[in-house]
C-alpha cells in the first residue's frame, strides 16, 4: 500500500445510504458507515487495481483511505485533468457506490429485470 493518505467527508447521500444499511441490519450508524465506506472503497480499488482489500479509517463522517499505488496514480491523473484534488476525485468515485448492496427493489423501474 502507498503511504499516501487521502481524506474526504461523506455527503448526505452517502450518510443516508449508511443509515438505510444500518437500519436494515440493526447496526449502529458508525458501524454501518464504516461498512458502506469499505464496500465503496473496495469497489473502486478493485476496478482500478484489482485489489481485494482496502486500508482505511472512519472518524465521524471523515474517511481516510490509503490507496494502492495504482489507484493513487489513477486519481492523480484524473485530478490533473479536472483541476480537482485527488481526494475530491476519490470522493466522487466512492459516492457512485454509496447505494451498492442496498435493497432498492421498490425504487426499480417496473420493467427492470429481476435481480
Amino acid at each position: 500500500m502507498s503511504p499516501t493518505r487521502l481524506s474526504f467527508e461523506v455527503d448526505e447521500r452517502f450518510e443516508a445510504a449508511a443509515h438505510e444499511w444500518g437500519e436494515a441490519r440493526m447496526m449502529e450508524f458508525e458501524e454501518a458507515l464504516e461498512t458502506k465506506a469499505e464496500q465503496a472503497l473496495l469497489e473502486v480499488e478493485h476496478l482500478v487495481a484489482g485489489a481485494h482489500e482496502v486500508e482505511f479509517e472512519v472518524d465521524g463522517t471523515t474517511v481516510r483511505h490509503y490507496p494502492t499505488d495504482e489507484l493513487r496514480e489513477f486519481l492523480e491523473r484524473q485530478a490533473g485533468a479536472t483541476g480537482l484534488e485527488p481526494s475530491e476525485v476519490l470522493k466522487l468515485h466512492v459516492d457512485l457506490f454509496a447505494r451498492v448492496f442496498l435493497d432498492d427493489d421498490e425504487e426499480r423501474p417496473p420493467d427492470a429485470p429481476p435481480t
